[in-house]
């Protein structure tokens, strides 16, 4: 039996501690303890904005989880507009004529944001496809058929020449 040397098993063991504290730990909270509005009803309104708005700096993480600088300038930013008297609905409008759809963690479905929704789809239909293709070419490759009688007498003919060009060299 091979095993595997000591560095590689080390470095498993330390990927599989890595991944097991990773999953195990409760997500970090970025949004500071300064930052937090007076009015708890408020600060609920903004709490949940900020898990429909997606940092622009992670791009796969809410403004509530991110701990970038642009994050927090808009956390800032809707807190302000909530103490303004805006609606989330004003607030949601505002950053995306700001900022666009992308500011969105779930972007409208529109003309414009047809290629964000669709992507996924097409990227897993075109992989299948290259599976399949792939997968048929190998059974096919395997499975070559026998020779017939006219392409057997043409081996034989070819392994039989000794490359011999009949006496005739390449200067004659």
């Amino acid at each position: 039996m091979i095993r595997p040397r000591t560095g590689v098993r080390a470095a498993l063991a330390a990927a599989l501690v890595a991944v097991t504290v990773g999953l195990a730990a409760p997500p970090a909270r970025a949004v500071g303890a300064n930052e937090a509005l007076p009015d708890p009803a408020l600060e609920a309104r903004a709490r949940e904005l900020f898990k429909e708005l997606r940092c622009l700096v992670c791009q796969n993480q809410s403004i509530d989880d991110s701990d970038a600088e642009l994050a927090r300038d808009l956390r800032i930013l809707v807190r302000e507009r909530l103490l303004a008297g805006d609606s989330n609905e004003e607030i949601i409008r505002f950053l995306t004529s700001r900022y666009g759809d992308f500011v969105l963690l779930k972007p409208p479905l529109k003309a414009s944001t047809v290629a964000l929704w669709t992507a996924p789809f097409a990227l897993l239909l075109i992989g299948g496809a290259v599976v399949v293709l792939r997968l048929r070419a190998r059974r096919t490759a395997r499975e070559a058929r026998p020779l017939d009688a006219q392409e057997r007498a043409r081996l034989r003919a070819l392994l039989d020449d000794d490359g011999d060009d009949g006496g005739k060299g390449a200067g004659a």
